[in-house]
């Protein structure tokens, strides 16, 4: 007769591949939240031979992570692995990157002039930001950042099952905008719950201050965890220096302003999506002329000053940007 084996599968979120929004920089007056700690799961009275058994309660660690026990017979076992809440399971990937961690500037600007400074135009569906990009300062962030533009950094890409090498932030949106603070962008989920499965080590400048609007930022969920999200400060944001790398600094202003404005629902999250349609870097010479959108900015609004109407922040549960 075979054994009875028992198996204890306790499923840590990232390591099963489940992954919520994470990349967020906070605004200055909204405190971080803590994670709710799991209630503990109750023992029970064994019910007697003429009851109905009831059902058993969930089990969960002591950090709120649910538990899946599988009882098999040999080598063969089904479990059933389940999301937590508010999370989805994702494809991690099945082979190393291909660039094993690293990616240099030399690589990301090939074919580009030798000579010039290098530039970002982000076209988007409320005008052209161009952003002057600070290779001198965040070389790593800069080679990352244009690497994926032009579709040379390879990213796992879940739907197909691989590394792909294709321009990154073409298509994607601003998905979460917060008025006063930044907007906030370049997840190819579109919600910020999306990935790159590699990460990039913080380039904190010291000459480089989070003092004035328009600087090109990236997210992150901590220290050294930069991976394609960034964000766009709208405003000064002091309480910033030190945790996020500024690599970048983008015009018009205007357009920076008209973006964190829009209509929003739930999570900061614009109602009719802020499109960016696409990134083009150049080296030397001049990017597209920045336009900002026909439309009017809202009547009665000074920079810096939220206005009124339905462009407000939607809670007191979201975050500010990663």
């Amino acid at each position: 007769m075979k054994a009875i084996v028992q198996l204890l599968v306790i499923m840590p979120l990232m390591a099963a591949g489940a992954c919520r929004e994470s990349m967020h920089p906070e605004p200055a007056s909204e405190p971080t939240d803590n994670a709710p700690q799991a209630e503990s799961a109750k023992p029970q009275a064994q019910p007697s031979s003429t009851e109905k058994a009831p059902e058993a309660p969930k089990e969960v660690s002591s950090d709120g992570y649910q538990v899946v026990r599988a009882k098999t017979e040999g080598d063969k076992a089904a479990v059933d692995i389940k999301a937590p809440a508010g999370w989805k399971v994702v494809e991690p990937p099945n082979s190393p990157d291909p660039h094993a961690g690293k990616f240099t500037l030399a690589e990301a600007v090939k074919g580009l002039p030798a000579k010039g400074a290098l530039t970002a135009t982000i076209t988007t569906s409320l005008g052209t930001l161009r952003c002057n990009l600070f290779d001198d300062k965040a070389p790593n962030t800069v080679a990352n950042f244009i690497g994926l533009a032009r579709g040379l950094r390879k990213f796992w890409s879940g739907p197909d099952h691989a590394w792909v090498g294709r321009p990154y932030y073409d298509g994607t949106t601003f998905h979460r905008i917060i008025p006063g603070f930044m907007i906030q962008g370049g997840d190819i989920a579109g919600d910020g719950s999306g990935g790159v499965f590699y990460t990039i080590p913080d380039e904190i400048h010291p000459s480089l201050k989070h003092d004035h609007a328009g600087q090109l930022c990236m997210a992150n969920r901590g220290p050294n965890t930069n991976e394609a999200q960034f964000f766009i400060t709208d405003a000064a944001a002091p309480h910033l220096d030190g945790g996020y790398t500024i690599f970048g600094q983008c015009t018009p202003e205007e357009t920076v302003y008209r973006i964190a404005r829009v209509p929003q629902g739930a999570n900061n999250r614009p109602i009719t999506p802020v499109v960016i349609e696409k990134v083009t870097i150049a080296r030397g010479g001049r990017a597209a002329t920045p336009t900002a959108s026909n439309a009017p900015l809202p009547k009665n609004t000074v920079p810096g000053v939220v206005p009124p109407g339905r462009a407000v922040r939607a809670d007191d549960s979201s975050k500010p940007a990663q």
